[in-house]
């Protein structure tokens, strides 16, 4: 048998180990940074997803026009007007209220003929409210409200006396926001 004939590849010495393209270098980026940057690159887009998707919904507007100054419509001010009578009515469970109501009202120099008070029949009404039954009395009410440090204004003809509609007349009803003693509840009978 013939011998084969001798190439340049036949003297390359014979090495130790691996031999190929698996002896090439690894690439640029090891598996750790390689995750990272996916990470990175997937909250990018999360992010970019939510912000368009919050944009088409119209929860987000990139150049919301300018808001108009809404102007405060002004409350009506009261007028502390000395001529109207007050009847002060006490309707909670703490006896002196209305007497203690009256000395207010004395002491900020309500002439104390205009004013009486007396109990309530009911001792259970929840707010302080200060009654007119007139349109032109609201700001006397009001000013009255505020004298007192502050209470409900309502209209209503129900205190109003029918011999004299005209009456200048202003009602006071204390009510449990100014009482230290809250009403017991009524006992219901055993069925």
């Amino acid at each position: 048998m013939p011998h084969p004939v001798k190439d340049r590849f036949d003297e390359v010495p014979r090495a130790t180990g691996r031999v190929g393209a698996h002896r090439a270098e690894a690439p640029g980026m090891n598996g750790w940074l390689v995750l990272l940057w996916s990470f990175v690159s997937a909250l990018v887009l999360i992010v970019i997803g939510i912000f368009v998707a919050l944009l088409m919904m119209g929860r987000i507007t990139l150049f919301p026009a300018p808001e108009e100054a809404i102007a405060p419509t002004p409350e009506a001010t009261g007028v502390v007007d000395m001529t109207y009578s007050v009847l002060i009515l006490n309707a909670t469970p703490e006896e002196g209220l209305d007497a203690q109501m009256r000395e207010t009202l004395i002491n900020a120099q309500w002439p104390d003929n205009l004013i009486s008070y007396v109990p309530a029949g009911q001792q259970d009404f929840a707010e302080t409210t200060v009654y007119y039954n007139a349109a032109d009395a609201e700001l006397a009410a009001i000013g009255l409200a505020d004298l007192i440090g502050g209470a409900h204004v309502e209209q209503s003809d129900v205190y109003a006396d029918p011999s004299d509609p005209e009456q200048k007349q202003l009602v006071i009803v204390i009510g449990l926001d100014r009482s230290s003693i809250q009403p017991e509840p009524a006992e219901t009978p055993a069925e």
